[in-house]
């Protein structure tokens, strides 16, 4: 019940990539019959990821996940557009992928606006518009969060930065997509994004490679130099295997996403009907209607979120605090935080994240497990315990 963490390797996405870790061993730069081999399942990936995003086959270039996505996208337009300095706009609920790298800018003469979440974990297009100055150069504000699910005004925020530029000004939108693609429709002409960044781990590929569109006459600076690859983008030998790999996922996720968003959005809701109603003290964290149909996050009243974790993950289900990639701090969520929880829900607060392998059979055994472990911690939580009504 992990998988906005991570999930499985689609079996025939490890058919495609199987080839090319044997006999296919060809670099896709050297010009002889084993090179040309994988150049030509390279650009066949390229095609497929295109597709899943209405994008320009040229217009995507591929990296090793979601994380080198969103340093490239940010670190090299900075680089490229902004080498002097500037002013950044982002939000609270971005993942620490973009948010350790306005951090990172910020420490070298840019300045950085984040703009709040509202208490339902949705940013508001006006506050990023008005949060614009004369030396903004950079939004960037995430597709669907990866905590909570909450899906982001991003084709706004693509009209805004769209108005601005036909002013004449030098200005670019950034979304990271990472969560979204495969669960909703995702199509970068609708958005109106210059830079999206998405990866193969999220949607049944493999980990360790990913992608960033980037939109036909934007410019960024490599960050990975050494080669000549990626059209001088990123440079490096091709993992052509993982690769290929995401090319196939992102095929099978354009193809078969709304049989499958439909049926984890049917257990998401199953489970949450249940917890809400049966298990009290329970609260949804996030908006109930404008998010993913995979994530839910609820705040359990009296709980440490880290002991459910690991209560549940001696019975056999996984389940998450938070971020993936800020697992090991003892701080709640900054993402709930940001909704305006109270410090203690916040660290009572779980994410169940679904995914197209998950059964009815899986949400019969949560319903068996959950009430139990709840119930169990509370005993130990005086606070709980003594609380009015419990």
């Amino acid at each position: 019940m992990d998988n906005a963490a991570t999930t499985p390797v689609d079996e025939a996405v490890f058919e495609s990539m199987r080839p090319f870790l044997t006999e296919k061993f060809g670099n896709p730069s050297s010009i002889h019959f084993f090179g040309q081999e994988a150049r030509g399942a390279v650009d066949q990936a390229r095609h497929q990821a295109a597709s899943i995003l209405n994008a320009d086959p040229k217009e995507v270039v591929f990296t090793s996940g979601g994380t080198e996505s969103n340093n490239l996208a940010i670190k090299g337009l900075a680089a490229k557009q902004a080498p002097d300095g500037g002013h950044i706009i982002t939000s609270k609920l971005e993942h620490p992928a973009v948010i350790s790298v306005c951090e990172d800018l910020a420490g070298k003469g840019y300045e950085i606006t984040v703009v709040e979440a509202g208490p339902q974990g949705v940013v508001s297009a006006a506050e990023v518009a008005g949060a614009v100055r004369e030396d903004t150069f950079l939004i960037t504000v995430m597709t669907a969060n990866n905590e909570i699910g909450t899906i982001q005004p991003v084709k706004q925020i693509g009209r805004l930065v769209a108005d601005i530029r036909s002013k004449g000004r030098k200005i670019w939108f950034h979304t990271d997509a990472v969560q979204a693609i495969g669960k909703i429709p995702v199509d970068v002409n609708e958005i109106g994004c210059d830079l999206l960044s998405f990866s193969g781990h999220k949607i049944y590929g493999p980990k360790g490679v990913g992608g960033l569109f980037v939109r036909r006459g934007v410019r960024i600076a490599a960050q990975s130099l050494g080669g000549h690859q990626e059209r001088e983008t990123r440079g490096g030998t091709e993992a052509v295997a993982n690769i290929v790999a995401l090319g196939k996922a992102c095929e099978i996720a354009e193809e078969g996403f709304l049989s499958a968003s439909k049926s984890t959005a049917a257990i998401r809701r199953g489970f949450e009907d249940f917890v809400l109603s049966e298990i009290e003290g329970t609260k949804l964290n996030g908006c109930p209607e404008r998010r993913l149909p995979n994530i839910s996050n609820i705040a359990f009243q009296g709980v440490e979120g880290e002991g459910l974790l690991i209560n549940l993950d001696m019975q056999g289900v996984a389940v998450s605090t938070g971020s993936a990639c800020s697992s090991g701090s003892i701080d709640p969520s900054p993402v709930i935080l940001a909704l305006g929880v109270p410090e203690d829900l916040a660290r009572g607060s779980v994410r169940f994240s679904f995914g197209k392998f998950n059964s009815a059979d899986d949400l019969d055994y949560l319903k068996e497990v959950v009430p139990r472990a709840v119930e169990n911690l509370r005993k130990l939580s005086p606070g709980y315990q003594s609380a009015p009504g419990s």
